[in-house]
């Protein structure tokens, strides 16, 4: 692969993201063009350049083509980890308190995001985070969602939902699942979600 090949766009980066976060479903450039605002030919012509450079896979359905991430290609997964690990400055300025208070969670937990429409709008009335752990951190952690509500430094109340990776993987049919992973921001362990994507991508 040349140098000039290994250059991503920021939209391509939206892209390639995109798809690999919705890992239930294929889209077509017109419905990405749509969902990302963007020009149809341009989303065209960019998923194209992905699936070139490996990272989204091309399947022609009728007179169309649908893409879908590259989940069993090894770069592209590195690729995807080193993306989603600059996502947490990718949070909303409006976030930023409450992602320094996040940072306290990050030696007991093994995944965390921030999902919901704090992470859309200024106007949200509470702020939901998914917390991924094993039971024997149960204490620590309540410990930490007390310390940070006692702070009152987060305006806004913080709604958890506290699961195992297990959890995750028996729900992985679940609409409301998939929503929280597919459409949120990753604050803690990228690596991990990545790879829990593609436990539930399989």
């Amino acid at each position: 692969m040349v140098v000039n090949n290994i250059q991503f766009t920021k939209i391509e980066i939206q892209i390639a993201k995109y798809l690999f976060k919705h890992y239930q479903d294929r889209y077509n450039p017109r419905q990405l063009a749509r969902i990302l605002d963007i020009n149809h030919a341009h989303a065209n012509k960019l998923c194209n350049i992905l699936a070139d450079k490996k990272l989204l896979m091309k399947e022609d359905i009728g007179n169309s083509a649908f893409f879908s991430y590259e989940y069993d290609n090894r770069l592209a997964i590195k690729f995807m980890e080193y993306m989603l690990s600059l996502e947490e400055a990718e949070l909303p300025q409006w976030l930023s308190i409450l992602s320094h208070s996040l940072k306290k969670f990050k030696d007991h937990i093994g995944m965390g995001l921030v999902f919901g429409s704090s992470i859309k709008t200024k106007d949200f009335n509470d702020i939901d985070v998914l917390l991924v752990y094993n039971a024997e951190k149960f204490k620590d952690v309540k410990k930490i969602k007390d310390e940070i509500r006692k702070s009152e430094l987060v305006e806004k109340p913080i709604r958890y939902v506290d699961i195992t990776e297990k959890d995750i993987l028996q729900n992985k049919e679940s609409k409301i699942f998939y929503n929280i992973l597919s459409e949120s921001i990753v604050f803690h362990n990228p690596e991990k979600y990545v790879e829990v994507i593609r436990k539930c991508h399989k």
